[in-house]
C-alpha cells in the first residue's frame, strides 16, 4: 500500500506558497494565510487517515490459459473488498508488453455486495510463455488530495500458440472430405499410386497398364487394378530460425507464417497416413522424431509454439549433417528458409548431401516489399535508384535459385502469406506423382 499526493494537492500547495509571498508583503493577510495552510494540512491528514482505513481489496483474473497469436480475447477481473464502503476505484491491469490492450484503465464502483467485474480485451503479438502481472488499484480520497495505490491479485501465466485458427478451419473441411474448398487441388489419378487396393471393372479412361489380364481372362470382361497412394512415409521439417526469419510484413513475422505452414502440412500429412518430424537450426537446435497417429498433431504443436528467431546466421551444411545423423530412413525433407543470392555457395553442398538419401523440398520466403518496390512509380531520382537496386537484387536472387534448382530438389519461392497453402499443394502433388 502506498499513499501519495495528487496533482490537485500539488496545485493547491503551490498556490498557497505563492499567496505566502503576497502575505509577507502585506502583514494583514498573514493570519488568513496561516489559517488556510492549517486547514489544508488538516484536510490532508484527515484524508490520509481515511485512506489507511480502506479495507483489503482482492482481484481475481479470468483469462484463457492458451491464446492464439493475433486473435483478440476477453480478460475478466473480479474486484472484491472486505467491506462495500470503498469509493470509486481506478483499475489498471498489467498484460504482457507484447499484447495489444483495449479497455484499460477502467473506473469501477463496488456493488453493495462488495464486488464488481470489469472486462477488457487483449491481442497477443508474440508467441510463447507470457505473464500477466498483478493489478494496480487506485483509490482517491473524498477531496482528491491524496490517492491510495495498492497492488492486488496474482500473476497469471498463459501460452500463446501459433494462430492456427485457419488451420482448424482447413481441418474441419478436410474431415468432411472437402479439401477442394481450401484451394487444394486433388487430382484423380487412377492406377498410378504405389499400393494395390482392389480389382474393379474397367472404366473408360483407364490406361492399358491398369488392366489385369489374368483376371480379365477368368471373368471374360476387362478388369482394372485400383491403386491408392502409399502410406507410412515420412515428412521431416528442417526450419531455419536464423536472423532473416525475423522479418515481418505488417504485424505478423515471417516466422509465424512458417509455423502456420508447418501445422497445416502436419495435419494433412497425418491424415494421409504419413509420419511427421521436425528439426530447427540457426540459433535453436530442437529435434522431434517422426510422429504419427491422433496425438501427433498436439505433439508437434507443443514443440513449435515457443520457437523464436535468433540473430545467428544459418549453417545449412551442419544442419544437414545433424539431420542425416538423426533420421536414417528416406523421407521428404521440407527445408524452410529465406534464401538470398549470397547463400547459394553455402546451401548447394547441403542440398547435395540431403539428396543422397531423401527427397528435398526447398521453400523460401520472398519479401512482399520487393514486388511493391519494383512496381512503384519513378517520381524522383531516389525512387529510380531504389527500383534499380531492387531489380538488381531480384536478378541476383534468381541466379541463386537457378543454381539451387540444378541440384534436382523441388523448389518453392513464395511470399509468407501464401506459404501454407502452396506447400500443401506441392506435398499432395508429390504424393500423387509417386516421387515421395
Amino acid at each position: 500500500m502506498r499513499i501519495r499526493p495528487t496533482d490537485r494537492l500539488a496545485k493547491l500547495a503551490g498556490g498557497w506558497l505563492l499567496v505566502g509571498i503576497v502575505a509577507s508583503l502585506w502583514p494583514v493577510a498573514a493570519g488568513a494565510w496561516w489559517a488556510v495552510g492549517a486547514a489544508l494540512l488538516a484536510a490532508v491528514c484527515w484524508e490520509g487517515w481515511r485512506l489507511r482505513r480502506v479495507p483489503e481489496i482482492s482481484v481475481e483474473r479470468s483469462v484463457p490459459g492458451v491464446l492464439s497469436l493475433g486473435v483478440a480475447c476477453e480478460v475478466r477481473l473480479r474486484i472484491s473488498a472486505a467491506a462495500p464502503s470503498v469509493g470509486p476505484l481506478r483499475v489498471q491491469d498489467h498484460p504482457p508488453e507484447s499484447f495489444e490492450v483495449d479497455g484499460l484503465p477502467q473506473e469501477v464502483l463496488l456493488q453493495e455486495e462488495g464486488w464488481s467485474e470489469i472486462l477488457y480485451r487483449v491481442r497477443p503479438l508474440e508467441r510463447g510463455e507470457q505473464t500477466f502481472g498483478a493489478s494496480d488499484l487506485l483509490a482517491a480520497s473524498p477531496f482528491k488530495l491524496l490517492e491510495l495505490r495498492r497492488r492486488a491479485g496474482e500473476t497469471t501465466a498463459v501460452r500463446v500458440l501459433p494462430n492456427f485458427q485457419a488451420v482448424a478451419n482447413y481441418a474441419l473441411l478436410a474431415m468432411e472430405n472437402r479439401l477442394g474448398q481450401l484451394g487444394i487441388r486433388l487430382l484423380q489419378r487412377r492406377g498410378e499410386g504405389l499400393e494395390f487396393q482392389e480389382l474393379r471393372d474397367y472404366r473408360e479412361g483407364d490406361s492399358r497398364r491398369q488392366i489385369d489380364w489374368a483376371a480379365t481372362a477368368r471373368r471374360q470382361k476387362l478388369i482394372s487394378r485400383q491403386y491408392q497412394e502409399e502410406k507410412d512415409q515420412r515428412v521431416v521439417f528442417l526450419v531455419d530460425c536464423g536472423r532473416r526469419m525475423h522479418a515481418r510484413d505488417g504485424e505478423i513475422r515471417h516466422f509465424d507464417h512458417v509455423l502456420n505452414a508447418v501445422l497445416l502440412l502436419t495435419y494433412v500429412a497425418l491424415r494421409q497416413g504419413d509420419s511427421v518430424g521436425l528439426m530447427t537450426f540457426g540459433g535453436q537446435d530442437r529435434w522431434l522424431s517422426t510422429q504419427r497417429g491422433p496425438a501427433a498433431m498436439n505433439t508437434v504443436l507443443r514443440s513449435v509454439y515457443d520457437l523464436t528467431t535468433s540473430t545467428s546466421a544459418p549453417d545449412y551444411l551442419e544442419a544437414s549433417r545433424k539431420l542425416l545423423g538423426r533420421e536414417r530412413r528416406r523421407c521428404l525433407v521440407v527445408l524452410i528458409t529465406n534464401l538470398r543470392d549470397e547463400d547459394a555457395p553455402e546451401i548447394v553442398p547441403a542440398l547435395q548431401l540431403l539428396r543422397r538419401r531423401n527427397l528435398v523440398l526447398l521453400a523460401s520466403l520472398r519479401e512482399a516489399v520487393l514486388e511493391e518496390t519494383a512496381q512503384r512509380p519513378l517520381d524522383t531520382f531516389n525512387d529510380a535508384l531504389l527500383v534499380a537496386a531492387t531489380h538488381h537484387y531480384t536478378a541476383a536472387r534468381q541466379r541463386a535459385w537457378e543454381q539451387v534448382g540444378a541440384q534436382g530438389c523441388i523448389t518453392l519461392d513464395t511470399v509468407p502469406q501464401e506459404l501454407p497453402l502452396r506447400i500443401v499443394h506441392r506435398y499432395l502433388d508429390l504424393k500423387r506423382s509417386g516421387r515421395l
